[in-house]
């Protein structure tokens, strides 16, 4: 019985980026249209960066009631106060175009602030669309490697190695290349790095001739 490894590094070529805007007012009407009015700006603000209409999607408008509570001494409530309605929506970015992306997300925050959009980034999520053909080629790796070790052991006993009795592949495991995160049970899946490092195990056991 021997095990083998596979791994290759790669780059995303598919990021997701998210963010959020809102308004508050006292009337709902002027709060939706300043939402409204933000939403277009930020719009703008993504396809004048080179993006797609069909890349950018907003969420529906969320809408709250905020109060501005007092209490007492000993924690209890004494009054609230209604303060306006809260506006929100989310606005998420799905493109191959990982580096233009990237730079916006970087940017946008301090461009919609200068235009009195409240605007709150994530950090960016990256992932691989190729993901399937690189999995079937680690597979092949860590099955070549695991037979070379088996071939190593029985060649140095004076045996010889004989047919493939069973195989057993385990999780993959994506983390960011050269970093020092640990793999898991049940499989990592980084999305944070744009750069990864992805690697799995073959187990083999052969008969011996």
């Amino acid at each position: 019985s021997v095990t083998g490894s596979g791994s290759e590094n790669f780059v995303s070529d598919l990021i997701v980026w998210k963010g959020s805007f809102s308004r508050k007012s006292m009337n709902l009407k002027e709060a939706y249209a300043a939402l409204d009015r933000d939403r277009e700006i930020i719009r703008k603000y993504m396809t004048s960066n080179g993006l797609n209409t069909k890349e950018i999607v907003f969420s529906s408008v969320q809408i709250s009631r905020d109060y501005d509570d007092t209490y007492d001494s000993q924690g209890n409530k004494l009054s609230s106060e209604f303060t306006g309605f809260v506006l929100s929506q989310n606005v998420e970015i799905e493109s191959t175009s990982v580096n233009q992306v990237e730079t916006i997300s970087r940017t946008a925050v301090s461009e919609l602030i200068s235009n009195n959009i409240e605007f709150t980034s994530q950090e960016p999520d990256y992932f691989y669309t190729k993901l399937s053909a690189l999995k079937l080629n680690m597979i092949s790796k860590a099955t070549e490697d695991a037979k070379l070790r088996a071939q190593n052991i029985v060649e140095h006993s004076g045996s010889k190695l004989g047919k493939l009795k069973s195989a057993d592949m385990g999780v993959i495991q994506i983390v960011g290349e050269n970093s020092t995160e640990d793999y898991s049970w049940g499989g990592s899946f980084n999305t944070k790095s744009k750069r990864k490092t992805a690697s799995i195990t073959v187990s083999l056991e052969f008969k011996i001739d």
